[in-house]
């Protein structure tokens, strides 16, 4: 079979499906199969999952123990089934990445490097018969008008690859955007050749709106998909003013095609090619981490896999009547939520700057949403922002304002507005240290709400 026909294969498969469950316990039966399938294929195909397994049934998955990027790097020679070693793979990637070219695989394997915004690059394998796999679902959950349809697509990414260069199919043009080039040529090109389906990271999508309210940029997409950041409400916000239309969300990472938005907009976990455990981690907020099992990947599998990622469940079913799981938000990482030291229910005086503060008290996790609703929250003249913690009794926080606000004024509102949220869990707010935001998209990706220190051994953590 042809990559062509594949690509259709998928594609249709992919839209049948969309019919095929008429409610969640007939999705969850078919799940187990394709996962008992899937698993009986690696144990026979990859010798560290044969040996991460051994002594556990495959009808008991659901108790094997869970791997993270971590454990994927350091057993990459024996957990792929594609018999590449990681130097190989590494060396392919990082010459790609110093040379901006990005066609050349390995063994016909394409090679693909993480952001690696954490601090640990993963590396990630495609075989050809996957990646036509990915390019007909992709099609299939994005352009619902279907592929008789003509479009012109922009990517912006931090780097190309054979995967998404895959897309370029029939009457589909893509066009790839490196976010490494200078805005002004970016504004040129959408111009000169008008794609009308953009693809790219909140932060761009964020100056393409700010450019198209300043009259810099007169085309309009069909529609717009977020990508590789988490999609902030204010972002969201001016981005569907700027272009009158939902902006939808992929939610794409090193581990596979996860997610993506629905015609309503919401976005709902990919379930018919992979399987998501929920770890909560606030279950009466409905937080939760996933726990990936890819059941449609054989090249590198990825089974049992714990993401970085927070997600929030939606709390109703969405109207578009998928049985597959409706989020609310994509928060952030795990890596991002702030902590804060633990106050004495009874203690009412604590110092807002902490010159006194006992460092031995037990630290209390601050999640990113409600952070971001307290800025932004704080003035609607607030029109970036970013906060930094570089510590438990420091934050760093960087805005702009669109309009004559006293910065003293909205510092005063920010700072008001965590002090509540603090004394509701029993925190201490930490120093606050305010200035100017100055993010510029490029190769690092934006986080609105980050933490830049790690407690002590997770010391104290409640």
């Amino acid at each position: 079979m042809t990559n062509t026909l594949r690509i259709l294969y998928h594609y249709l498969r992919t839209r049948g499906r969309a019919q095929r469950w008429s409610n969640r316990a007939t999705l969850e039966r078919w799940q187990e199969r394709q996962v008992l399938r899937h698993v009986k294929w690696v144990r026979r195909h990859a010798a560290f999952y044969r040996q991460w397994w051994e002594g556990r049934a495959d009808a008991d998955w659901r108790q094997f123990p869970m791997i993270d990027k971590g454990v994927m790097m350091e057993q990459f020679d024996e957990l792929n089934t594609v018999g590449l070693s990681r130097t190989q793979a590494q060396d392919v990637a990082l010459e790609a990445e110093r040379t901006r070219d990005f066609e050349p695989q390995l063994h016909g394997v394409t090679i693909g490097l993480s952001s690696g915004t954490s601090g640990n690059r993963g590396l990630f394998l495609v075989s050809p018969q996957e990646q036509d796999a990915w390019t007909g679902t992709v099609l299939a959950k994005l352009l619902p008008g279907g592929l008789r349809e003509s479009h012109r697509i922009a990517f912006f990414l931090r780097a190309n690859s054979n995967l998404y260069e895959s897309v370029r199919k029939g009457k589909l043009e893509f066009r790839y955007f490196d976010l490494t080039v200078p805005m002004e040529q970016h504004l040129t090109v959408l111009e000169q050749e008008r794609p009308d389906i953009w693809v790219a990271p909140a932060s761009l999508l964020r100056l393409l709106a700010d450019a198209a309210h300043a009259g810099k940029l007169t085309v309009k997409p069909w529609r717009i998909i977020s990508v590789a950041e988490v999609l902030d409400p204010l972002d969201r916000q001016r981005i569907e003013d700027a272009f009158q239309q939902r902006v939808h969300q992929v939610y794409q990472c090193t581990e596979g095609f996860l997610g993506a938005t629905c015609e309503h907009g919401t976005l709902h976990l990919n379930e018919d090619i992979v399987h998501i455990d929920r770890e909560y981690i606030d279950e009466d907020k409905r937080r939760f981490v996933p726990i990936i099992t890819d059941f449609s990947r054989r090249a590198q599998p990825i089974i049992r896999y714990r993401l970085n990622d927070i997600l929030t469940l939606a709390e109703q079913p969405c109207a578009c009547g998928s049985p597959f799981t409706a989020v609310e938000r994509i928060e952030g990482r795990c890596d991002d939520i702030l902590y804060i030291r633990q106050l004495d229910e009874d203690e009412q005086d604590w110092q807002e700057e902490h010159e006194q503060q006992e460092l031995d008290r037990p630290l209390v996790p601050l999640f990113p949403d409600l952070v971001t609703r307290a800025v932004i929250s704080a003035s609607p003249e607030i029109e970036h922002y970013q906060v930094i913690q570089h510590d438990s009794d420091r934050l760093e926080i960087l805005y702009r304002l669109s309009g004559e606000e006293s910065r003293a004024a909205v510092e005063a509102q920010i700072r008001e507005r965590l002090k509540q949220l603090c004394a509701g869990l029993h925190g201490a707010l930490p120093a606050i240290r305010f200035g100017e935001y100055a993010f510029e998209p490029g190769p690092v990706k934006l986080r609105r709400v980050e933490r830049r220190w790690k407690p002590d051994g997770d010391r104290g953590l409640v």
